[in-house]
């Protein structure tokens, strides 16, 4: 089947792209991008126009999607229909679920479950240590050889240098990344909030800014030592921005990402006592805002991750400093993005992309984040104009812990297409998957 998006806006940094283009598919690839394309032969022509951004598909690395364990809070198949209605068209797990994504039989579970429920990749990220305890490090290459396209105690920090140092250079023989969750839990202890002027207003317990950044210190010089790569998740202070932009500038395998809510918020929204306004990382100071916007401006920061965490209604319908950290961001993530940087003037078209499609698929090596041909089409579009009112009620994940409920944003994907294949935002999940992308499973010897 051959289908043509004519006439939109084609945005794709792998080509340094930003034309208004025609993009022809064939099947599950890209056949071809320039300029009035003939459709004869075409089976169908989606008009558009140069109001509509043709991109290279979404991709978030850093979702949370709670099974096995709490399908309460969301599922495979809830977690992955809201990042469609995000725009995003594959999504990479993280491995603190009930149990931990530390076997075999965890990691086959997610790519099984994966195939059969959801409509785009679900990319696992598997546990570096055993149960996420920072004690004993997993079976990496077995977990490898079963799909896993990264390392990660998310939700927790290996505490122990020498530990970490054993997970890093196992990542470098086995040429994987590994995500860290940077963290000093002896500076975080008890902590709700960030630690300075909001912290002691409300009298709650705060977290240090060096709680974060003298776990990326001692990390960059492991990495130093190891030749390890990693990739810092959700980072959050003005200090971690310089000390990574620092280890690029060295040449060390580093790369780092950011959230939504940290460029768009800081501390002060705490005030409200409002339970979805605390996360892990906690919101930072205004200092702290700047800079990683600056981080995204000169590609310190290599990519925005939702670091989607969702929560039941019951956990977060309690004080501040007794509710669970997390938020959930998969359908509200690009519009937020748009809203605080593109309309802002604070990043290009281009460098909005960057951060949401080829950045992502950059820091773990995956497929995706371009449309140059012969590539699978994995393409969102989007109206960056549509505005739009964030009702939690309205969303496809089964929670509803958003700090951006009731705004008013600007941007919204209208149109995605996984391996060719339109996905309607609002229709039923087929039985069956329409395509097979789950890693195969080796045969054993």
């Amino acid at each position: 089947m051959k289908q043509l998006l004519k006439g939109g806006r084609v945005i794709d940094p792998s080509q340094n792209l930003d034309a208004v283009r025609d993009v022809l598919i064939e099947d599950d690839k890209i056949l071809a991008i320039g300029e009035n394309l003939d459709s004869a032969g075409v089976d169908e022509v989606v008009q558009l126009s140069p109001d509509y951004w043709v991109t290279p598909g979404l991709i978030d690395i850093h979702v949370h999607l709670r099974e096995p364990g709490r399908v309460d809070k969301e599922t495979i198949q809830s977690g992955t229909e809201a990042a469609i209605a995000g725009g995003f068209t594959a999504v990479a797990c993280m491995p603190n679920t009930q149990p931990v994504l530390d076997n075999i039989s965890t990691i086959e579970y997610v790519n099984t479950t994966a195939q059969r429920q959801a409509r785009i990749p679900v990319y696992v990220v598997a546990a570096a240590t055993k149960n996420i305890e920072g004690r004993e490090l997993t079976e990496m290459a077995d977990l490898k050889s079963r799909g896993a396209i990264a390392y990660s105690d998310d939700g927790h920090c290996i505490m122990d240098a020498r530990i970490m140092r054993l997970v890093l250079e196992y990542t470098a023989m086995l040429d994987m990344p590994f995500i860290c969750h940077a963290e000093d839990t002896c500076l975080s202890a008890n902590g709700c909030m960030n630690e300075g002027y909001y912290s002691t207003l409300l009298g709650l317990p705060g977290i240090p800014n060096e709680s974060e950044s003298v776990i990326v210190a001692r990390d960059i010089e492991l990495a130093k030592m190891t030749g390890g790569r990693i990739h810092f998740a959700h980072i959050s202070t003005w200090q971690s921005v310089e000390m990574i932009r620092k280890a690029k500038a060295e040449g060390l395998k580093i790369t780092a990402e950011t959230a939504p809510h940290y460029i768009a918020l800081t501390d002060a929204a705490l005030q409200a006592y409002d339970a979805d306004f605390r996360m892990n990382p906690p919101l930072r100071a205004e200092r702290d805002r700047q800079a990683l916007i600056e981080g995204l401006q000169d590609g310190t920061i290599d990519a925005i991750a939702t670091d989607h965490a969702p929560h039941t209604p019951d956990e977060k319908n309690n004080p501040v400093d007794q509710c669970p950290n997390g938020v959930i961001g998969l359908e509200t993530s690009l519009a937020v993005v748009l809203t605080h940087l593109y309309h802002n003037g604070l990043l290009s078209a281009l460098d909005v992309v960057d951060r949401m499609s080829t950045g992502p698929a950059r820091c773990l090596n995956l497929p995706g984040g371009t449309l140059k041909p012969g590539h699978r089409a994995d393409i969102t579009v989007i109206h960056p104009e549509l505005k739009w009112t964030v009702e939690p009620g309205k969303f496809k994940s089964k929670s509803r812990n958003t700090p951006f409920k009731g705004q008013t944003l600007q941007g919204k994907a209208v149109k995605v297409y996984a391996a060719g294949r339109e996905l309607i935002l609002n229709d039923a999940l087929p039985s069956t998957a329409l395509f097979d992308f789950a890693p195969k499973t080796p045969a054993l010897v």
